[in-house]
């Protein structure tokens, strides 16, 4: 799987990994499982931190289709006969809005080039190259680190031979690999079915719902391929899949999809308070302006004559 052309990208990442890992060796033992997984927590995080502008782009285009929810719920009323009709006239509204229903996918296509990267390194480090910029004392580390009594370059097809080599017990090593590729599997299948689900609820007559719907259901197969990743690759993935996961739940539970009634009426509810939002706090909403003053009213009382006047006599 390694590209030649992407040679640049793997230096960076090999590179990356030597400087996280010289930092939490400071302070931990360089070759101990607690070093390594903080090592690839850290890289998920700053690749994620580094994507983020995606995800700014894909909640601005999710705010537009909130926007445009009355003239689309007009759409289906008007073309509810003709459907591939109705279908081109939401995606021109969509367009010229510069919505894309599917904005959502550019953060997953962002982190392929660095996914394809930990695995280069990886699979580096699994049979002892010390390639793209690390040195050898950086590869014996990795290969000597166990995760929970798993070696990071292990997968679930590697000879126990081999992983006995690493001085790590064979059945413990699949154990602990196949939990991760069970965790990776379903927080895949979370992530997938959150953003479809989202998708739905903006166009119910997405034409490619059926396709998302499959692609909802065939991501947990993910596991069937993950078994032939490193140990180390795994991590980073279901790290990766928690970040979205979680960053997902927490947009859309501030900013909930608007309910339009038959009447056309389109009205926002408010918005959810989850367990991140507690966590990361509640959203503010604005608080309504103070009711003006009621005018004081003044009564005019007539002013008290003396009583000369009132009486009408003089004043001798």
């Amino acid at each position: 799987m390694e590209l030649s052309f992407l040679n640049w990208l793997y230096t960076a990442v090999a590179w990356v990994i030597t400087q996280i890992h010289a930092g939490y060796s400071t302070f931990l033992a360089p070759d101990s499982g607690l070093t390594w997984a903080l090592t690839i927590i850290t890289l998920t995080v700053l690749m994620r931190l580094l994507i983020f502008p995606l995800f700014l782009k894909q909640m601005r285009s999710s705010r537009k289709m909130q926007e445009l929810a009355p003239k689309v719920q007009e759409l289906r009323k008007r073309y509810k006969n003709d459907k591939q009709r109705m279908n081109q006239e939401v995606m021109r509204v969509y367009q010229e809005a510069g919505a894309n229903p599917l904005g959502g996918c550019l953060p997953i296509v962002a982190q392929f080039p660095i996914f394809i990267s930990m695995f280069t390194v990886l699979r580096a480090i699994a049979e002892d190259q010390d390639k793209f910029g690390m040195t050898k004392e950086l590869v014996d580390s990795a290969r000597h680190a166990h995760i929970l009594g798993a070696p990071l370059p292990a997968t679930f097809f590697t000879s126990s031979a081999d992983i006995e080599a690493f001085g790590a017990d064979p059945v413990m090593t699949k154990i602990v690999l196949a939990c991760f590729v069970a965790i990776s599997s379903l927080t895949t299948f979370l992530t997938v079915r959150q953003s479809v689900k989202r998708s739905m609820q903006q166009m119910v007559d997405n034409p490619m719902a059926q396709q998302q719907k499959i692609l909802m259901y065939i991501s947990p197969l993910f596991a069937i391929f993950s078994l032939n990743f490193q140990l180390g690759l795994i991590l980073y993935w279901v790290t990766t899949n928690v970040w979205t996961l979680s960053q997902q739940h927490w947009f859309y539970s501030r900013h909930p999809m608007p309910v339009v009634d038959e009447k056309g009426n389109v009205t926002t509810p408010p918005p959810s308070h989850g367990v991140f939002s507690k966590v990361l706090g509640k959203p503010k909403t604005p608080s309504a302006p103070p009711a003006p003053p009621e005018p004081k009213i003044v009564r005019q009382q007539p002013s008290r004559q003396s009583r000369s006047k009132r009486t009408g006599s003089k004043k001798s």
